[in-house]
């Protein structure tokens, strides 16, 4: 980029609170401050997100998480170039709070707004973290969406495939409920999955057999049910055979990314990179079958830290901050909204309904 541009970030559309300052320009990107409140503990004992609680949750943090960011960089409003908020797609009452919160301070600073969508701040994460230049591919997998997307610039994607029912973090969260395992399910699994034995239970490796980039999970979690109700001994399931459900599920999903991120480069052999982004990107032994399919094919593979890789603000703010030197700008009409595909012009994947499609 050639011009310089300080963005404050906001992102509030699942669990986490998050607020950013980025400075961006002459050649690189600096994250002056990143803060994330986590809502674990709050939605820990109904074993899964609860929406209503995760968007009090927000309006009670998002002000504090601004004004710390703000503090944490040194820097004042009126030092600010715009502001960027993630407006979908996500919980709708989160994003909705977000979205209040920019709509306030640009009502009070005059800065300009700009309304992200959550999945740009993850597929451009690259371009903050490493300065990926366009086209590239981004698998974006994380605990609701997972689909391989070409990037051409800020607002050019094209969806090669994708889930067609569960996203891999929605299989992991509900694995783990299947196994007794605290949430967020994506770590739990994982940390079992190394003391298990990857070979012992034969689960399906879906739609390996299908042509093209698409996936689904729902089958694989359902196969995790059958082979542990198998198992069990007076309703009692042993830590050995926990271990080894975990290590098996993952395998399997690390064996379906893998096959389709081939199919995926095969069908762009003009990018510069294989990128990796959201929140399942934290998963070690996942990423170490995607850069294995990277050096297969010779391409670079980029896997941002795991910081930037689940919800965070700084992605946000980098997103906006490309978006503005295009000479985007939004105003208070500036809508809220639960489904927004980054690829509008391919047939959506999941269903539509009155909310639209969600990808």
């Amino acid at each position: 980029m050639n011009a310089r541009v300080t963005v404050l970030g906001i992102e509030s559309s699942c669990d986490d609170t998050a607020a950013a300052v980025l400075r961006v320009g002459y050649g690189g990107s600096e994250i002056l401050s990143n803060v994330v409140e986590g809502q674990a503990r709050l939605h820990a004992p109904f074993g899964g997100v609860v929406p209503e609680i995760a968007a009090r949750a927000h309006a009670e943090k998002l002000d504090i998480c601004v004004a710390r960011a703000l503090r944490e960089a040194g820097t004042g409003l009126h030092q600010l170039d715009c502001i960027a908020v993630t407006a979908g797609p996500g919980l709708i009452g989160g994003v909705m709070s977000g979205v209040m919160c920019a709509k306030g301070l640009t009502a009070g600073t005059g800065l300009p707004l700009i309304g992200v969508n959550h999945l740009a701040g993850h597929a451009l994460t690259p371009r903050l973290t490493d300065g990926v230049p366009y086209p590239y591919l981004m698998l974006l997998v994380s605990g609701g969406h997972c689909q391989f997307l070409r990037v051409d610039g800020p607002e050019d994607y094209t969806r090669l495939g994708g889930t067609i029912d569960d996203a891999p973090g929605e299989a992991f969260d509900k694995t783990a409920r299947l196994l007794a395992l605290p949430q967020p399910g994506g770590p739990a699994v994982e940390a079992e999955a190394a003391r298990g034995d990857p070979t012992r239970f034969a689960f399906p490796r879906p739609l390996m057999d299908r042509t093209g980039c698409d996936m689904s999970f729902s089958g694989l979690k359902t196969a995790v049910l059958r082979a542990r109700d198998a198992v069990m001994t007076n309703g009692t399931l042993k830590a050995s055979d926990r271990a080894d459900l975990c290590a098996g599920f993952q395998a399997a999903v690390r064996d379906v990314l893998a096959e389709k991120t081939r199919r995926a480069l095969a069908m762009c052999p003009d990018i510069t990179a294989l990128a990796v982004a959201g929140g399942v990107a934290a998963n070690a032994s996942l990423r170490d079958g995607l850069q294995g399919v990277a050096q297969e094919a010779g391409v670079v593979f980029v896997s941002p830290p795991l910081a930037l890789c689940t919800d965070n603000a700084a992605m946000i703010a980098y997103a906006g901050a490309e978006l503005y030197i295009l000479g985007r700008r939004d105003d208070m009409t500036l809508a809220a909204r639960p489904r927004w595909p980054l690829d509008a012009a391919s047939p959506a994947m999941l269903g539509s309904g009155k909310k639209g499609a969600k990808a």
